[in-house]
């Protein structure tokens, strides 16, 4: 079913599909109660809205955002190379990418859930290889469509496995580029604490131990979400050296890119429900371990 949606939303025009998707966002935040509690938790805990009116229109925003990213993602899938990168109206920042290119190091992107976050590897991938991370769901039936949707261009996929983090090296140590979701969940051990608009989230050490090791150049990436279905502008920020050396500097350096579009954020993400369960355990192992 999903498979054949994608496969539909293909057909469409980019415009159409946002429509619908911010339609579909409507619709779902009536019945998905929890999903929407969640949006405003963590939107009110970034701080970024203050003001009520302002918070609520972003809220509202959010909502429509969101359902054009399940539809276009769907969509982008089954696109083929070329459709999907004429969607991209302008690149800021490529010059930093040629420039890393040249030092032979390697590239780290990192893309938060923020805007249209598949369209960025898309993009890179139509011009120079990448490795990207990704976790396979947990729904085994939906492997095959997310697999075959996000192995385009010069993409090569890695799970979020020892196996996949191999690879990673690999690719860097050729030069080449990997992606990167860093505010997303990472599993049991391969994590710290550290702030995240001011709460503790359990964050990956993944992406610092990476530049460390390698010395790449670490670019964040964003695909920002056009008006009226115009399609897309990728930023591409590069950070110092030693810019995300730490989980807290990285949820830093993510935090800086969510200001310049938070209506386009995931906040439905919940980072802090999953923080607070790993810490109780930890606390509890600790307890366990002094008695």
């Amino acid at each position: 079913m999903l498979n054949l949606l994608s496969k539909t939303l293909a057909l469409l025009p980019l415009r159409l599909v946002h429509a619908m998707g911010a339609a579909l966002g409507y619709c779902v935040s009536w019945f998905a109660h929890k999903s929407q509690e969640t949006l405003r938790k963590n939107l009110t805990i970034s701080g970024l809205f203050p003001d009520k009116t302002a918070f609520e229109s972003t809220v509202k925003a959010n909502v429509a955002e969101t359902g054009r990213s399940f539809l276009e993602t769907l969509m982008i899938w089954q696109l083929s190379d070329e459709k999907a990168v004429s969607f991209v109206k302008a690149c800021h920042g490529w010059e930093h990418v040629e420039q890393a290119l040249a030092q032979g190091k390697g590239l780290i992107f990192l893309t938060p859930h923020l805007g249209c976050y598949e369209i960025t590897s898309v993009y890179y991938a139509s011009k120079h290889p990448i490795t990207v991370l990704f976790r396979p769901a947990r729904q085994a039936w939906l492997n095959p469509l997310i697999e075959k949707g996000r192995s385009k261009g010069l993409v090569t996929l890695a799970p979020a496995t020892t196996g996949g983090v191999r690879l990673l090296m690999q690719a860097l140590k050729k030069g080449d580029a990997i992606g990167i979701l860093p505010d997303q969940l990472p599993a049991s051990g391969e994590g710290e604490w550290a702030d995240f608009f001011g709460k503790p989230a359990y964050t990956m050490t993944l992406a610092s131990k990476l530049a460390e090791k390698t010395g790449a150049q670490v670019i964040m990436a964003f695909g920002k979400r056009l008006p009226s279905g115009q399609g897309y502008e990728l930023y591409l920020t590069p950070l110092a050296a030693g810019a995300i050396a730490t989980p807290a500097l990285l949820n830093q350096a993510i935090e800086t890119q969510i200001k310049q579009c938070p209506e386009q954020y995931l906040w439905r993400y919940n980072r802090y429900k999953t923080s607070e369960n790993a810490r109780v355990k930890f606390e509890q192992l600790q307890e366990n371990q002094e008695r």
